[in-house]
């Protein structure tokens, strides 16, 4: 028995005397090595790690830690019912982020070639991005195409040029089409991508006018006659409608409002069905050019229907509206002296309740942060939705007197309500946590998105920034100080293994020898 104890103390002796000797012949130039090499990896990680979640939102470690470390630690239930029931859920949360998240077709876009493609060529930027356009190609060949236009050349044509990707090839097919005979959808075609200002849009789209509105008039004529007339008259009214709506912008733009608003209520009385064209928001911002703001109410009044889906223009403008009775003789120091009067009170609900429908426009209509060209489609709730609404209402606000100062002392307030906007809303549904991805896609990469709420950095980045610091310290330290960070390291390392070797000694004095001796032998 005390000779196995005598040969276990001498092993551990000389155990402890290969540590200390592979300690002492440690060198400097080692601990640089180390120290220097952690740095470097850690660097390299918190830049993957800051890349990853600029791109995408979120920390790569820990979605791998989520999506394929937590199941193989057993972090999936596996009763059938649980999963079944989460299998539903998930399919709900799904259907659910999708219509969140449906992309609308902008109702006051801008026109390609004389607005969009003279932005490129004066700054070398490109406005759209191309899902924004591929969204634009599909709803053309939704609107303006149907089953039956193989039977017609020109159509035909034009049913491929819809597909085309090529901007000069779309031209050249339209071109083609129009040799054929008067075709409207060639004329729009020309009208948004071709005409390099509004003045040409117009004309081109007046030729549009003339010979849609006659295809219209003979397809209503043989739409009882089957189905394929059928689709043909839809296609055509769609045509049509498109045609005057665009007619109406272009006399919009070229200062021609009231005409403008004549238009639109005309169309709007002859198509009231046709509301996915959302042609009441470019009247509501025709009449506020006017300043009718006693029809901009009548309108509102129709269309904020608790029933039918908001918008920004829908819910900035009423809050405009009840702020403009107030903001010229508003005083935040007069307010908190005496406390909002009831007309206030009106006005700063209205003011949080746009905010809380989308977060992002005081920014830009404060100027907080700069204006961008529109995109062709935008998220509602999102930034898309804000520099559109922006950058066609930032003088209406302006116009009012106080206006901007009411919104400026109000609009952080909204906030406070929700302090969990992704989980619950108050006035509306939970904010919906897909518009940074989806408004990603749709603005420019130049663009920097704005995000709602504000995402805090996620631990791993400031966990890796942390690491890459203090190893990089490390090493200049240790390239500095060679000897002295020698020095601290060996007493580091034998701190550390301090208690180890108490343990170590602990275990042997209490268990037996004979037991600690096949333990070793292990």
């Amino acid at each position: 028995m005390s000779l196995f104890s005598s040969d276990e103390s001498k092993k551990t002796i000389h155990n402890n005397k290969k540590v200390s000797m592979f300690l002492n012949t440690l060198t400097p130039k080692f601990y640089v090595a180390l120290t220097g090499t952690s740095s470097l990896i850690s660097g390299l990680i918190l830049i993957f790690e800051w890349w990853y979640f600029r791109k995408y939102g979120t920390s790569f470690i820990e979605q791998v830690s989520v999506s394929h470390l937590r199941p193989l630690l057993g972090g999936v239930d596996n009763n059938s019912s649980n999963n079944s029931n989460s299998s539903n859920g998930d399919s709900d949360s799904n259907r659910q982020s999708v219509s969140e998240c449906k992309v609308w077709r902008n109702p006051l876009n801008l026109f390609r070639g004389a607005e969009y493609n003279r932005y490129t060529w004066v700054t070398g930027r490109e406005p759209l991005t191309y899902y924004d356009m591929n969204l634009s190609a599909q709803d053309h060949q939704t609107f303006f195409t149907c089953d039956s236009d193989h039977l017609r050349p020109a159509d035909a044509i034009m049913q491929k040029a819809w597909r085309e990707r090529n901007p000069q090839a779309r031209i050249s097919a339209a071109h083609e089409a129009l040799e054929i005979n008067e075709c409207a959808t060639a004329y729009i075609l020309l009208a948004e991508e071709e005409a390099t200002t509004i003045a040409e849009a117009e004309k081109l789209f007046k030729q549009a006018l003339k010979a849609g509105d006659g295809c219209y008039r003979r397809s209503q004529q043989l739409q009882h006659h089957g189905s394929q007339y059928e689709a043909q008259h839809r296609r055509d009214t769609n045509v049509l409608v498109y045609i005057k709506r665009r007619l109406a912008m272009c006399a919009r733009r070229l200062g021609r409002t009231r005409e403008a608003v004549k238009m639109m209520r005309d169309l709007m009385k002859e198509f009231p069905l046709l509301s996915m064209f959302n042609i009441h928001e470019n009247l509501l911002e025709a009449l506020l050019e006017l300043q009718a703001y006693a029809d901009v109410q009548a309108v509102l009044a129709k269309y904020d229907d608790i029933s039918l889906p908001k918008s920004a223009t829908i819910c900035y403008t009423a809050a405009l509206l009840k702020a403009r009775a107030v903001s010229d003789k508003f005083s935040p120091e007069a307010a908190s002296r005496r406390g909002l009067s009831t007309a206030e009170m009106n006005a700063v609900e209205a003011i949080h309740r746009a905010v809380e429908f989308n977060p992002h426009v005081p920014k830009y209509l404060l100027e907080m942060k700069s204006l961008i060209l529109p995109p062709e489609h935008i998220l509602k709730r999102g930034d898309s939705e804000a520099i559109a609404y922006a950058f066609f209402h930032l003088a209406h606000w302006k116009r009012v007197e106080g206006a901007l100062n009411l919104l400026h002392c109000t609009w952080e307030g909204t906030f406070r309500m929700i302090p969990y906007p992704l989980e619950k809303g108050h006035l509306f549904y939970p904010y919906p946590i897909c518009t940074e991805t989806a408004d990603r896609e749709l603005l420019p990469s130049f663009h920097e998105v704005s995000v709602y709420p504000k995402k805090e950095l996620p631990f791993f980045i400031l966990f890796t920034a942390g690491l890459c610091s203090f190893t990089a310290m490390l090493a200049l330290l240790t390239h500095q100080f060679p000897e002295l960070m020698g020095v601290f390291a060996k007493a580091f390392l034998s701190t550390l293994f301090a208690p180890l070797n108490f343990v170590m000694e602990k275990v042997e004095s209490i268990l037996p020898s004979s037991l600690w001796h096949q333990l070793t032998r292990i």
